[in-house]
């Protein structure tokens, strides 16, 4: 059935229509408005405080501020406030600098550098073909000055490097002393040069040495090469010297890990809500099967720490030196603002393959050898045969493989006087102040030193006995037994000792001469 409406009716239903609509409209405003309303106040009560200080302070401080230093400093805090002890924030310039260097467009002078108890800059490295290599400097020189400025001021490494960079064509004058403690000069114009990541020798013969210094864009092409070549020249084994090696980018990283890994998962990043994202697997095909040990210490961290505990889960790699860092989160790529500076926050964390985490307890070590205090204040000098670390790797590596080398004797020589092993180490002859100094093993004479570093003993006096089919090592101290234990020496001058008697009790039967 058709039916009519008049136009005042279709006029009336119009504009009801309208009016409910306008109801809903203005019903969805006001909360709309009310919750805008609601997050400005808490706004306000979040930044009250610091208005209050900002109010305060410009009224009354003596100082003028620095609008630019000023909001620098205020976002820094805002991410120091966070908890995130891995949050950064960069300047404007800062960050520009980042993305010159990564480019290319900002050097430095070739160098790799450690602040040691001077308070100087000591060089642990220098790069081939780079300035600092063409001025001379070298490997135990130590940079005093930049532009005639004292480094001492600087107080980190990060901001010597920073110091000593610039572009291309540009010059810095840096101040130096040598080994013998000559000052040197110069001033070194900034130019290309490979930074290479990982370093490799072949020791004792038959253990190939890897250092990786930090995993980047180039490592895994260097490390592919180190290892190739190393088997070429009759590795049996490999130390992977992880030691103060930082991380990086932990893509790379992970492409290392393949390389030297059996098939298996690597590494998942967690997010707060414990989703976890696969980032790694190994297909399997690894260029090496010799047997592995990674060389890590309190400083080896993150994508370093991730490389150490694949190895051991996935290689049955052995973890020699000391527990590592526990720096287990990753972090975002730096995420640029609106006027130029950038922040870097944690986004996850890292777990490893089998679902382990090493954050904040770091990985423990299979075979521990840290330094002593004496040690520790050599550990830039040390080479390859003098570091008392290394040689203990190397050790567990020759165990590995059944081939060990202590001091001119190798299992083969042990092996065939297998009958009688009672006769495996003959009389050892004593210092004067009671240290082996030497003793024979299978017929050849070996340091007492050579051999505490073989066997990882805490220390050069020592006595060896065999009973009931085992040998039972017995040492006294924690040292190399060789001059003076600045420890010692302190313990005696906390006692009233002299001097001219510490001197005397350390080095017996020496005079000495003013």
């Amino acid at each position: 059935m058709n039916r009519k409406i008049s136009v005042g009716m279709t006029v009336t239903i119009v504009i009801l229509a309208m009016t409910v609509t306008f109801s809903i409209t203005m019903l969805m405003a006001m909360r709309l408005f009310d919750h805008t309303v609601t997050s400005v106040k808490e706004k306000e009560s979040m930044y009250n405080k610091v208005a209050e200080v900002d109010r305060y302070v410009r009224a009354n401080d003596y100082y003028d501020i620095d609008e630019t230093v000023l909001y620098d400093r205020l976002t820094a805090g805002y991410l120091l406030g966070t908890g995130d002890k891995y949050a950064r924030y960069y300047t404007a310039s800062a960050y520009t600098d980042l993305l010159n260097a990564q480019s290319g467009k900002l050097m430095g002078i070739g160098v790799e550098l450690a602040i040691d108890q001077s308070g100087y800059a000591k060089v642990i490295k220098v790069y081939d073909e780079s300035p600092a290599k063409e001025a001379g400097l070298q490997r135990g020189d130590y940079i005093t000055t930049i532009d005639g400025a004292d480094i001492k001021s600087l107080g980190s490494v990060e901001a010597v490097q920073n110091k000593l960079r610039g572009e291309s064509g540009t010059s810095v004058n840096v101040g130096w002393l040598d080994s013998e403690n000559a000052q040197h000069t110069a001033d070194l114009t900034h130019s290309g040069f490979t930074a290479n990541s990982v370093d490799s020798a072949l020791v004792q013969g038959n253990v190939g040495y890897i250092k990786i210094w930090q995993f980047d864009n180039s490592t895994p092409s260097e490390l592919d090469f180190a290892l190739r070549s190393l088997t070429a020249s009759g590795a049996q084994s490999f130390i992977f010297d992880l030691r103060d090696n930082g991380g990086g980018i932990l893509d790379d990283a992970i492409s290392c890990i393949e390389l030297v890994a059996p098939e298996g998962v690597l590494a998942y990043a967690e997010d707060k809500a414990g989703n976890r994202t696969l980032l790694g697997s190994s297909t399997g095909d690894s260029v090496i099967s010799q047997p592995t040990v990674c060389l890590v210490n309190e400083n080896t961290a993150s994508a370093a720490e991730l490389f150490a505990s694949s190895l051991r889960t996935l290689c049955g790699t052995r973890l020699v030196g000391s527990t590592t860092m526990g720096k287990g989160t990753i972090q975002s790529s730096p995420q640029r603002l609106s006027d130029g500076s950038a922040v870097v926050v944690t986004v996850a964390k890292l777990i490893c393959g089998d679902g382990s985490c090493f954050d904040g307890t770091g990985l423990t070590v299979d075979v521990e050898r840290p330094l002593t205090a004496d040690e520790q204040a050599s550990y830039y000098d040390y080479t390859l045969d003098t570091d008392p670390q290394i040689q203990r790797a190397v050790s567990c590596a020759q165990q590995l493989t059944g081939v060990t080398t202590v001091g001119g004797v190798n299992d083969a020589d042990i092996a065939a006087d297998s009958a009688a092993p009672e006769r495996w180490f003959g009389e050892t002859t004593l210092t004067a102040s009671g240290y082996a100094a030497s003793l024979p093993v299978c017929g050849q004479t070996v340091s007492g030193t050579a051999l505490r570093r073989a066997l990882g003993l805490r220390s050069a006096c020592f006595t060896i006995r065999y009973q009931d089919g085992s040998f039972r090592i017995t040492t006294k101290g924690y040292g190399h037994g060789v001059g003076l234990s600045q420890w010692g020496a302190k313990s005696l001058a906390e006692q009233g000792w002299t001097y001219e008697a510490i001197l005397t009790h350390y080095f017996p039967g020496t005079q000495l001469c003013r």
